[in-house]
């Protein structure tokens, strides 16, 4: 089986910024894998360069397979990807948007899609409401949306429960772990400790753009140790 996410010597350098140093990683299939760091870190940008978003300065990427130096589109295809910052179009509906994903995707039965999502959410009531009226919340919702209605192998999650209330929080978190336990990936980056050592199965921690760690969480756990513990001794003696 291939791997999920293979990284190779990867470094990003925005003129005399180094956002990732030479970093190499490797995530199997059926992972909950959390990229761990401080704000500043080079999470972000080590995601939009998983994706296809940026290219890397140097080095290699490969998602399921595929080369996403020279298959960014293909890559993005292929995945499912959250961003940071929720932006749906703000003069689409929730279901105009999520109609214009499964279009864009050539996905069979929309409807049937769209309507999960809409209930298990909670937010049929505004599948009406233009995106620029939504809350924040909403947005992010419809965000979570319209990574997953293509069932995708493998899901990019910016910062995953940022503006959810604790109810859907909680729906998300076991909709992860149901996702990743029928064989699916999910990798996120998340700088709250709690959220990763609750659901992750392995982590890597990353600061000023060095990967400090990768490992499991039953392996912080068997140092008897909390994450967020071993995640501030790291980054401090880095």
């Amino acid at each position: 089986m291939i791997d999920a996410i293979s990284v190779q010597n990867c470094t990003k350098i925005f003129g005399d910024l180094t956002a990732v140093n030479n970093v190499s990683l490797t995530v199997p299939q059926g992972e909950l894998f959390g990229l761990l760091g401080p704000n500043g870190s080079g999470k972000t940008t080590m995601i939009k360069m998983l994706t296809g978003q940026l290219k890397p300065t140097q080095g290699s990427i490969a998602v399921l397979g595929t080369d996403v130096l020279k298959e960014p589109i293909q890559t993005r295809k292929i995945v499912g990807i959250i961003p940071e910052q929720e932006t749906p179009p703000s003069f689409l509906t929730a279901e105009e948007y999520l109609s214009f994903v499964c279009h864009i995707r050539n996905l069979k039965n929309p409807e049937e899609r769209i309507d999960t999502w809409l209930h298990r959410f909670d937010f049929v009531d505004q599948k009406n409401t233009l995106c620029k009226d939504l809350s924040r919340g909403t947005r992010q919702k419809l965000m979570v949306a319209q990574a997953f209605l293509h069932e995708p192998q493998l899901a990019f999650i910016d910062e995953p429960l940022i503006n959810l209330d604790p109810l859907i929080q909680r729906v998300f978190k076991d909709f992860l772990l149901d996702y990743v336990n029928q064989g699916n990936t999910i990798f996120f980056s998340t700088h709250v400790l709690e959220i990763a050592e609750e659901i992750c199965t392995q982590i890597a921690v990353l600061d000023k753009g060095h990967l400090l760690h990768t490992g499991t969480i039953d392996e912080v756990k068997q140092s008897k140790q909390h994450l967020e513990s071993f995640f501030i001794k790291l980054v401090k003696e880095q």
